[in-house]
């Protein structure tokens, strides 16, 4: 039998997630896109999320990790976009795929709106990565964003930068902040900000 999550974990995510009051940014100035946080079981059964590398001949964040997504088509909604980016990029499709809710907007320094939208994947879906824009995708469990040495803070100049350590690389925001209120809010039901974590001059462009 494919491996599913946890019983109860779906109901208890989309519940916190329901009770979450995210924050909107509304700045007609900024590009709106979306990711998904894709959380599936993996084939252990431990509850994982999809974390993707980018192509390495890619115009704009070549080779950096990421969660799939992109911007919003005109009209398209962030839910919308993250299912289609989902099937774009990995090759899952909107069958079967329960939409547990939205994180915070989360605004970055090349000037994207990012809303994240959580969605809940299907028992053990197959994953067609796309190698026009994904060099891999892989199933990390939620754990490791809590295991000893996660997350790594780091302060300059009176800034905040919050990194996790995955798959032996360093995760740097806006995917290393997602990643964070998602366990903060979906796994413990924490009203937790991730905002104010900045990103590395490096993943600006």
């Amino acid at each position: 039998m494919p491996a599913d999550l946890p019983p109860g974990f779906r109901e208890t995510v989309c519940a916190r997630l329901a009770a979450f009051p995210r924050q909107v940014v509304a700045d007609a100035a900024l590009i709106p896109a979306a990711v998904a946080v894709a959380v599936l079981a993996n084939r252990a059964g431990a509850p994982s999320f999809l974390l993707t590398r980018r192509a390495a001949d890619l115009r704009r964040h070549a080779g950096q990790w990421a969660l799939p997504g992109g911007r919003l088509d005109p009209g398209e909604s962030a839910a919308a976009a993250a299912l289609r980016e989902l099937w774009e990029e990995v090759g899952v499709p909107s069958t079967g795929v329960e939409l547990a809710g939205e994180l915070d907007d989360y605004v970055t320094r090349s000037g994207y709106l990012i809303t994240p939208v959580v969605l809940l994947l299907p028992p053990s879906p197959r994953l067609r990565p796309n190698p026009a824009e994904v060099a891999g995708v892989y199933r990390v469990p939620l754990a490791v964003l809590e295991a000893s040495g996660n997350p790594i803070l780091q302060q300059s100049a009176g800034a905040t930068t919050l990194r996790f350590r995955i798959l032996g690389r360093l995760i740097n925001p806006p995917t290393a902040a997602i990643l964070h209120q998602l366990i903060e809010v979906a796994m413990h039901g924490r009203k937790t900000r991730v905002g104010h974590f900045v990103q590395p001059q490096f993943t600006w462009t």
